[in-house]
Protein backbone atom coordinates (compact mmCIF):
# COMPACT_ATOMS: atom_id res chain seq x y z
CA UNK A 1 0.00 0.00 0.00
CA UNK A 2 1.32 3.42 -0.92
CA UNK A 3 2.55 5.54 1.97
CA UNK A 4 0.39 8.52 0.90
CA UNK A 5 -3.01 8.65 -0.75
CA UNK A 6 -3.12 9.18 -4.49
CA UNK A 7 -4.49 12.49 -5.76
CA UNK A 8 -7.10 12.55 -8.52
CA UNK A 9 -7.60 16.06 -9.80
CA UNK A 10 -9.05 17.98 -12.69
CA UNK A 11 -6.27 20.57 -12.62
CA UNK A 12 -4.49 21.89 -15.69
CA UNK A 13 -1.38 20.00 -14.61
CA UNK A 14 -3.30 16.73 -14.38
CA UNK A 15 -4.81 17.44 -17.80
CA UNK A 16 -1.33 17.94 -19.31
CA UNK A 17 -0.18 14.67 -17.77
CA UNK A 18 -3.26 12.88 -19.08
CA UNK A 19 -2.60 14.32 -22.55
CA UNK A 20 0.92 12.86 -22.56
CA UNK A 21 -0.29 9.52 -21.23
CA UNK A 22 -3.20 8.98 -23.59
CA UNK A 23 -5.94 10.17 -21.26
CA UNK A 24 -5.06 8.43 -18.00
CA UNK A 25 -3.15 9.05 -14.81
CA UNK A 26 -0.90 6.40 -13.30
CA UNK A 27 -0.34 5.82 -9.58
CA UNK A 28 2.98 7.66 -10.02
CA UNK A 29 1.10 10.69 -11.35
CA UNK A 30 -1.40 10.47 -8.52
CA UNK A 31 1.42 10.65 -6.01
CA UNK A 32 3.23 13.49 -7.77
CA UNK A 33 0.06 15.57 -7.92
CA UNK A 34 0.44 16.28 -4.20
CA UNK A 35 2.78 18.98 -5.57
CA UNK A 36 1.39 20.26 -8.88
CA UNK A 37 4.52 22.31 -9.78
CA UNK A 38 6.74 19.25 -9.25
CA UNK A 39 4.31 17.03 -11.17
CA UNK A 40 4.31 19.51 -14.05
CA UNK A 41 8.09 19.71 -14.23
CA UNK A 42 8.38 15.94 -13.95
CA UNK A 43 5.89 15.51 -16.79
CA UNK A 44 7.86 17.89 -19.01
CA UNK A 45 11.20 16.21 -18.33
CA UNK A 46 9.97 12.64 -18.69
CA UNK A 47 7.95 13.58 -21.76
CA UNK A 48 11.11 14.93 -23.39
CA UNK A 49 13.05 11.80 -22.47
CA UNK A 50 10.38 9.49 -23.85
CA UNK A 51 9.41 11.45 -26.94
CA UNK A 52 11.91 14.08 -28.02
CA UNK A 53 15.34 12.49 -27.84
CA UNK A 54 17.52 10.95 -30.51
CA UNK A 55 18.75 8.04 -28.38
CA UNK A 56 17.25 4.83 -29.82
CA UNK A 57 14.25 3.65 -27.81
CA UNK A 58 15.65 0.19 -27.11
CA UNK A 59 18.74 1.72 -25.50
CA UNK A 60 16.65 4.20 -23.50
CA UNK A 61 14.49 1.39 -22.18
CA UNK A 62 17.51 -0.79 -21.46
CA UNK A 63 18.79 1.96 -19.17
CA UNK A 64 15.38 2.43 -17.54
CA UNK A 65 14.95 -1.28 -16.84
CA UNK A 66 18.47 -1.63 -15.48
CA UNK A 67 17.94 1.31 -13.10
CA UNK A 68 14.69 -0.32 -11.97
CA UNK A 69 16.51 -3.60 -11.34
CA UNK A 70 19.39 -2.01 -9.45
CA UNK A 71 17.08 0.08 -7.26
CA UNK A 72 14.46 -2.60 -6.63
CA UNK A 73 11.70 -0.62 -8.36
CA UNK A 74 9.39 -3.38 -9.55
CA UNK A 75 6.60 -0.94 -10.40
CA UNK A 76 9.01 0.84 -12.77
CA UNK A 77 10.09 -2.49 -14.28
CA UNK A 78 6.48 -3.56 -14.84
CA UNK A 79 5.66 -0.22 -16.48
CA UNK A 80 8.67 -0.27 -18.82
CA UNK A 81 9.05 -3.92 -19.78
CA UNK A 82 6.22 -3.66 -22.37
CA UNK A 83 7.73 -0.41 -23.68
CA UNK A 84 11.10 -2.13 -24.07
CA UNK A 85 9.43 -4.86 -26.13
CA UNK A 86 7.67 -2.24 -28.27
CA UNK A 87 11.06 -0.59 -28.84
CA UNK A 88 12.49 -3.86 -30.15
CA UNK A 89 14.15 -5.50 -27.16
CA UNK A 90 13.80 -9.28 -27.06
CA UNK A 91 12.65 -11.26 -24.05
CA UNK A 92 16.22 -12.58 -23.73
CA UNK A 93 17.73 -9.09 -23.80
CA UNK A 94 15.28 -7.90 -21.16
CA UNK A 95 16.07 -10.92 -18.96
CA UNK A 96 19.79 -10.09 -19.30
CA UNK A 97 19.18 -6.88 -17.34
CA UNK A 98 18.26 -8.76 -14.18
CA UNK A 99 21.06 -9.54 -11.72
CA UNK A 100 22.87 -12.64 -12.97
CA UNK A 101 21.35 -12.34 -16.45
CA UNK A 102 23.11 -13.63 -19.57
CA UNK A 103 24.82 -10.55 -21.00
CA UNK A 104 25.98 -12.41 -24.13
CA UNK A 105 22.61 -11.65 -25.78
CA UNK A 106 23.43 -7.92 -25.72
CA UNK A 107 25.36 -6.22 -28.52
CA UNK A 108 28.31 -3.87 -27.92
CA UNK A 109 26.20 -0.71 -27.74
CA UNK A 110 23.78 -2.34 -25.33
CA UNK A 111 26.65 -3.56 -23.13
CA UNK A 112 28.11 -0.04 -23.10
CA UNK A 113 24.75 1.38 -21.99
CA UNK A 114 24.45 -1.33 -19.34
CA UNK A 115 27.93 -0.59 -17.96
CA UNK A 116 27.29 3.17 -17.96
CA UNK A 117 23.94 2.71 -16.23
CA UNK A 118 25.55 0.49 -13.60
CA UNK A 119 28.36 2.98 -12.97
CA UNK A 120 26.04 5.99 -12.70
CA UNK A 121 23.55 4.18 -10.48
CA UNK A 122 25.90 2.26 -8.21
CA UNK A 123 28.91 4.56 -7.89
CA UNK A 124 27.86 7.82 -9.58
CA UNK A 125 31.42 8.51 -10.77
CA UNK A 126 32.07 7.01 -14.21
CA UNK A 127 35.58 5.67 -14.88
CA UNK A 128 37.45 7.31 -17.77
CA UNK A 129 37.90 3.98 -19.54
CA UNK A 130 34.15 3.33 -19.51
CA UNK A 131 33.41 6.84 -20.78
CA UNK A 132 35.92 6.34 -23.61
CA UNK A 133 34.07 3.15 -24.58
CA UNK A 134 30.80 5.04 -24.55
CA UNK A 135 32.27 7.69 -26.88
CA UNK A 136 33.17 4.96 -29.38
CA UNK A 137 29.48 4.15 -29.77
CA UNK A 138 27.59 7.41 -29.21
CA UNK A 139 27.78 11.07 -30.20
CA UNK A 140 27.67 13.91 -27.66
CA UNK A 141 23.91 14.42 -27.89
CA UNK A 142 23.21 10.72 -27.35
CA UNK A 143 25.56 10.65 -24.36
CA UNK A 144 23.81 13.65 -22.82
CA UNK A 145 20.40 12.10 -23.43
CA UNK A 146 21.53 8.76 -22.00
CA UNK A 147 23.00 10.48 -18.94
CA UNK A 148 19.80 12.46 -18.34
CA UNK A 149 17.72 9.31 -18.82
CA UNK A 150 19.73 7.35 -16.27
CA UNK A 151 19.68 10.22 -13.79
CA UNK A 152 15.96 10.85 -14.26
CA UNK A 153 14.99 7.22 -13.86
CA UNK A 154 17.11 6.97 -10.73
CA UNK A 155 14.90 9.78 -9.44
CA UNK A 156 11.78 7.94 -10.60
CA UNK A 157 12.79 4.64 -9.03
CA UNK A 158 13.79 6.18 -5.73
CA UNK A 159 10.54 8.15 -5.56
CA UNK A 160 8.54 4.99 -6.29
CA UNK A 161 10.37 2.87 -3.73
CA UNK A 162 10.43 5.48 -0.95
CA UNK A 163 6.69 6.17 -1.21
CA UNK A 164 5.77 2.57 -2.11
CA UNK A 165 3.93 3.73 -5.21
CA UNK A 166 1.99 0.99 -6.95
CA UNK A 167 2.31 -1.50 -4.13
Amino acid sequence: MARLDYVETGSEVADRIRARRGGRLTPLDGMLLHSPPFADGWNSLLGAIRGQGTLPGDLRELAVLRVAELNGAEYEWAAHEPVAKEEGMTVEQIAALREGGDRSVLDERQRAVLAYTDAMTRRIRVPDELFATLREHFDAREIVELTVTIGAYNLVSRFLVALEVGS
